[in-house]
């Protein structure tokens, strides 16, 4: 038996339901309105709204106890820079669930579930509406036709302005953002640059170090050569002289002999 169990169960698990309801929460952060059953916009209304009211606190437990909810970095940071800002004022209710009717094959009641703060047309009426019923005790004069003529022209073009005046703020965060840009570039590029040449001279010396010392290597490598080449040659040329002399001697003798017969 039920016996004051509030939440729905939604015919699924825990583990299931948890998931399922992070997952609407971050979807309906992330794009202000969602269509899903009545039953299970009531439950994620039971989840989002207090993560909203956490978000009114921007800090680094707040952010923490956000993100084990949602498991979703965009909707977190979504969360906490824009929507934040736009509910900071709202002390509850941050969202309206809009029934569209049965859902064909099921018969679902199904219905919109969106935040308050971002459907701007209801917010519009809401306000037109407002001012009309304001009365005061003096006699209300009619407008005449020109007037109201004046009124309907000046409001578009008052929308027009706005417009334009938020394209110009827009643009011009735009260009800074590309300056800085260029600017991080550009010093990125310099200490790039600066970082290469000072790697190329350091490997410029080392290479001719290591060229100066292999060519005195060579150098004298080639003296010892030349050194041994003489020696030998100087061998050869005292085995040579010596056996000259002797072919000499002999020759010598020979005559000697020859002369004496």
């Amino acid at each position: 038996m039920r016996h004051n169990k509030k939440f729905n169960h939604l015919g699924r698990k825990s583990a299931h339901r948890k998931a399922m309801l992070s997952n609407m929460a971050s979807s309906l952060i992330m794009h202000k309105r969602i269509t899903t059953t009545v039953a299970k916009a009531k439950a994620l209304r039971m989840y989002v709204e207090p993560i909203i009211t956490r978000s009114k606190e921007d800090t680094t437990h707040n952010r923490r106890v956000v993100f084990s909810l949602l498991q979703n970095k965009e909707s977190v940071s979504e969360l906490f820079r824009e929507v934040s800002i736009k509910v900071a004022d709202r002390p509850g209710g941050y969202t309206r669930i809009l029934k569209l009717g049965a859902r064909f094959g099921d018969n679902a009641e199904m219905c919109i579930i969106e935040l308050v703060d971002y459907n701007t047309s209801l917010l519009e009426a809401k306000e037109t509406e407002a001012k009309q019923s304001k009365r005061s005790r003096r006699g209300s004069k009619k407008k005449t036709d020109d007037a109201v003529v004046k009124e309907v022209k000046t409001k578009p073009i008052a929308k027009e302005e706005k417009i334009a005046k938020e394209t110009q703020e827009i643009v011009e965060e735009l260009n800074d953002d590309a300056e800085e840009t260029i600017e991080n570039i550009e010093n990125v590029i310099e200490e790039v640059a600066e970082t290469t040449e000072e790697k190329v001279e350091d490997i410029v010396e080392e290479v001719t170090e290591t060229i100066e010392e292999k060519v005195d290597e060579v150098v004298e490598e080639a003296k010892d050569v030349i050194e041994e080449i003489k020696e030998e040659l100087s061998e050869i040329v005292s085995e040579v002289s010596e056996e000259v002399k002797e072919i000499i001697e002999d020759i010598d003798d020979d005559k000697k002999n020859t002369e004496e017969k």
